[in-house]
């Protein structure tokens, strides 16, 4: 679990990489500043760690590429203390961000393969989520519900009604919508009934699967 200069001033670079991209929210680029992206991937891709793309991590999934996860980030504007629900935990990267942020994060993830490997590697890094699970995302976590913001990191055919159920008035969920290409949509939460959309432009995710496997 090293993390040496030479990765420190790789994500310095990052960082400078996703501001000339648009980023703005410093708190989001001094997490992205601290966090080691390498000791979330096979070290077979340590040195590409800090390049701005997506890579494989087993079970058929993705890491998301750090433009992706500082952009829906971004959106959420997370505030200390926000409870925020990740809808497919993965690498657990985009988890630390929102840690670091100052959020507690409940994550699901179907994977059981990616829920043993984040829940292992999230105490060696110190960062404790409020709750990991092991579930089937499209229903949230309904017991823990309602949410400041819930961000999905997997592209939906549609938004899940259970989600929009869990989200505080106020509250914002971000989702990349679409089949095979998604354009990322920002819902905001106006009173019990009523959702004000946004939307981003196109991204590229892995799909968002029902059940667990």
């Amino acid at each position: 679990m090293k993390d040496t200069a030479k990765h420190q001033g790789l994500r310095n670079q990052l960082v400078s990489t996703l501001e000339q991209k648009g980023i703005t929210d410093r708190a989001v680029l001094d997490a992205i500043k601290k966090i080691p992206r390498h000791l979330f991937l096979n070290s077979s891709f340590e040195d590409y760690a800090y390049q701005d793309k997506a890579f494989p991590i087993g079970a058929g999934q993705t890491i998301s590429q750090p433009y992706t996860v500082a952009f829906q980030s971004q959106l959420l504007e997370v505030k200390k203390d926000h409870k925020i629900l990740e809808i497919g935990t993965g690498s657990g990267y985009q988890t630390a961000v929102l840690f670091m942020l100052g959020a507690k994060v409940y994550s699901v993830e179907r994977q059981n393969e990616l829920f043993k490997a984040t829940s292992n590697l999230f105490p060696k890094l110190n960062i404790r989520p409020k709750h990991l699970s092991f579930g089937d995302g499209y229903k949230g976590l309904p017991n823990h519900a309602p949410f400041d913001s819930i961000i999905v990191t997997a592209g939906a055919p549609f938004i899940p009604q259970p989600l929009m159920a869990q989200l505080k008035i106020g509250g914002r969920l971000v989702i990349p919508l679409g089949e095979d290409v998604q354009i990322m949509t920002l819902l905001i939460r106006k009173n019990e009934t009523q959702f004000e959309k946004h939307e981003f432009g196109e991204f590229r995710f892995v799909p968002l699967l029902e059940d667990k496997n």
